[in-house]
């Protein structure tokens, strides 16, 4: 296989193109650009080696002297939208910092909705990652705890976001590939739903249904997870 490393590597510490000869016509920064281009437009499925050679301008081999691997294009991928989240000084109130973290995140994620994808722990070194999880940290100043669960808060939290996230996506896509309206659709569920807690077979799940009054609502429920997992780590 084409750049085929013989050993693990990171792209971080790789010269931005190998080898000898005239000055690199690309950056990593355009590469990734490129390739975010392509995901926001055509969806994650869609990119490739080649598709992005072709966004460039260049042969699909040229690329590989700059991104060895599909991996490592998917972490410049990540890298470049991290550099959308607003490093701000802290306001020294610990919980509203990491909540506006959060939701931000969760714009970011929904500009770019190939990245719930693509989250992994193994991206995490990358320069806007590392700045990121600085500033994460930076927030939790006030947070009398080590640094240890602190990164386990943060990572807990950025989780939260990634499934909500997810979901939403999935949910809204499902609704773009059917001939009906998601209100449609959900009126068809919930009565069918209604039909067999009214049997009788789940008399917990029509315990729960008797104290909800109207629709859930969604925004409530992901503010309320993210205080949770804030909660389980305020030592107040």
């Amino acid at each position: 296989m084409a750049g085929r490393a013989a050993e693990p590597e990171v792209i971080w510490a790789r010269p931005e193109r190998t080898g000898r000869g005239p000055k690199p016509a690309y950056t990593r920064a355009d590469i990734a650009a490129a390739a975010v281009r392509v995901a926001d437009a055509e969806g994650l499925d869609a990119l490739s080696m080649r598709r992005v050679a072709g966004e460039l301008g260049c042969g699909t081999m040229s690329l590989y002297n700059y991104v060895p691997r599909k991996e490592d294009l998917h972490e410049l991928m990540i890298d470049a939208i991290g550099a959308e989240h607003d490093i701000r000084e802290p306001s020294g109130d610990w919980r509203a910092d990491m909540l506006r973290n959060a939701r931000e995140t969760r714009a970011i994620m929904h500009r770019h909705t190939w990245v719930p994808r693509l989250m992994s722990g193994v991206y995490g070194v990358s320069p806007n990652s590392l700045r990121y999880l600085d500033h994460c940290l930076d927030c939790l100043e006030p947070l009398d705890l080590p640094y240890g669960p602190k990164m386990e808060l943060v990572a807990l939290l950025n989780a939260v976001v990634t499934t909500y996230v997810a979901n939403e996506i999935a949910t809204a896509e499902r609704t773009r590939s059917v001939p009906w309206s998601a209100e449609e659709e959900n009126a068809v569920r919930i009565a069918y739903l209604g039909s067999q807690v009214a049997t009788g077979a789940y008399p917990r799940l029509a315990a729960a249904f008797m104290e909800q009054s109207g629709p859930v609502d969604m925004e409530g429920v992901f503010e309320r997870a993210l205080g949770r997992v804030l909660d389980a780590f305020d030592p107040d």
